[in-house]
């Protein structure tokens, strides 16, 4: 895990980052005399402040990180209020989870404000939290926020230097269709199995298993995706517990070495969040412990009971997908790929046109966003290339989907930069070839009618058409080809094979073995 790709060390730099701004702000609220309690909540809010907020720009990460207070100060009043009334408390945690993952159709914005207001109802949960304490606890959010943002935009400003690539635009839908909407129904389903059930096993830690089935369905979209997600929690809670045995119990809640393993541990959430949802939940769990140890209620029955919720969270979010509003894993996957493929074309195009001599044209930005998208390609085949999926011909139909795909970014990326070369133009016979390339696109996509978008940046949607490539005046017959155009030709022919060979793993039924696997 810890060797996986960092370019520019960036995971890294935010890793260490957050623990200056974690630190920061539990070091901030110690010398301010706050207790124990708030200086957890403060920390808790730093952390969110640093791993949630991921708008494309600085600015508008900053307005988000200045609005988190809004949307949490409510629901942590709200909470502390109901703390001693379980049946409205109940019906209000359910109210939250609703409307912070509905809050999702708007985005980065969207999903760290929602996010913030569940984990403020939920801390409160964590530390028995009463109205009295609610003061002390609204000036230890602030500060928190506070020390986090002169850390992240003042003291180490990281994405003012190397700005986050912008995700790809989520598929769309109308009512219950879109996703973010049926999410939001899952979600709140799920987490109601998981109260009813986690209060049955515990009537005071009940609420891990309804923060387990809330993070299950962050960055999840069809059936397969979440039920990978929860094993993969499941695995990391399991681990880190046994951790948990080894460090925290020992540890005995001892304030210098606690405090150091906790910064080991939020450097750890950062840097494992992007490869391994298992070991960012590792890390997770362990510092759980090591936070129970603080508040002198560490044991090792804790511990168990830990696991036994997660698991619950984890079932509750297997049968809301199920049955709720569900979404196989093929039909997102091809969704997906349909938008791969119409941002091939478009790359194509683009590249064809700029070789024609339009100088405006310019294929980059196609080839980068066919990144992201093959990036969200992959994740939603995670459930089907998993180790442990039973499902061999679907598995091996994905894996060659990938390969193929895979295939199809390297000749887009190679292509596009041979079209930057004038020289390369002046041959007609890539006109001929862009022209097999879309032939070859438009057999493999779907017409659709056209979706309403979600409010998100998106440089091409799904049924956008592609630019027209405009033809190549031919010029007078050269006795030697450019070795450029030869290249361009090279790639063009590699990508019509590779367009073809995707024929038979995307236009057959996804049960039945491939010929060739």
């Amino acid at each position: 895990m810890f060797h996986a790709p960092d370019p520019g060390l960036l995971r890294l730099r935010v890793s260490s980052r957050a623990v200056i701004g974690i630190g920061g702000a539990v070091a901030v609220a110690e010398l301010c005399g706050m207790s124990l309690t708030a200086s957890i909540v403060g920390g808790l809010a730093a952390l969110l402040a640093l791993f949630t907020v991921q708008d494309p720009t600085v600015p508008r990460q900053a307005l988000t990180t200045f609005l988190l207070p809004v949307a949490g100060f409510p629901v942590l009043a709200l909470a502390t209020l109901l703390h001693d009334h379980p049946l409205p408390r109940d019906l209000a945690f359910l109210a939250v989870v609703l409307t912070g993952a509905y809050a999702r159709r708007w985005g980065p914005r969207g999903h760290a404000l929602g996010t913030f207001g569940f984990m403020m109802f939920f801390v409160t949960q964590f530390l028995h939290a009463v109205p009295g304490q609610l003061p002390e606890l609204y000036g230890a959010v602030a500060l928190a926020i506070a020390v986090s943002a002169a850390v992240r935009f003042g003291l180490w400003p990281i994405e003012r230097r190397t700005p986050p690539p912008a995700g790809p635009a989520p598929l769309t839908g109308l009512g219950f269709a879109r996703p973010t909407t049926r999410q939001a129904f899952q979600v709140t389903a799920a987490c109601a199995f998981a109260l009813a059930i986690g209060q049955v096993l515990s009537e005071d830690r009940w609420y891990w298993a309804v923060g387990a089935a809330w993070w299950i369905f962050v960055n999840t979209v069809s059936r397969g995706e979440t039920l990978v997600r929860g094993f993969r929690r499941v695995l990391g809670t399991v681990a880190g517990i046994a951790a948990g045995f080894l460090v925290a119990i020992p540890l005995d809640g001892a304030p210098a070495p606690t405090a150091a393993l906790v910064a080991v541990c939020v450097f750890g959430i950062f840097y494992t969040a992007g490869p391994s949802y298992s070991w960012m939940m590792f890390f997770v769990t362990v510092m759980a412990g090591l936070l129970y140890g603080l508040l002198g209620v560490l044991h090792p029955g804790l511990l168990a009971l830990r696991v036994q919720e997660t698991v619950v969270g984890a079932l509750g979010a297997a049968l809301a997908v199920a049955v709720v509003l569900p979404v196989t894993t093929h039909a997102c996957t091809d969704a997906w790929i349909q938008r791969a493929l119409h941002c091939v074309r478009a790359c194509t195009s683009e590249a064809a046109r700029r070789l024609a001599g339009h100088a405006a044209a310019d294929p980059a930005p196609h080839a980068a966003e066919l990144e992201l998208l093959l990036g969200r390609v992959r994740l939603s085949l995670a459930p089907l290339v998993h180790p442990l999926s039973p499902l061999r011909a679907r598995k091996a139909r994905a894996r060659q989907v990938l390969e193929l795909l895979d295939d199809c970014a390297r000749l887009v990326r190679a292509f596009a930069a041979v079209a930057a070369d004038p020289d390369a133009s002046h041959d007609a016979r890539l006109t001929a070839a862009c022209e097999r390339v879309e032939a070859a696109v438009a057999a493999l996509v779907a017409p659709a009618p056209a979706p309403v978008s979600e409010p998100a940046s998106a440089p091409v949607p799904l049924t956008a058409p592609a630019p027209a490539v405009v033809a190549v005046v031919p010029l007078p017959v050269q006795r030697q080809h450019h070795p450029g155009a030869e290249a361009a030709l090279s790639h063009l022919a590699e990508l019509e094979g590779a367009l073809a060979a995707l024929a038979a793993p995307l236009r057959t039924s996804p049960r039945s073995p491939l010929v060739n696997a």
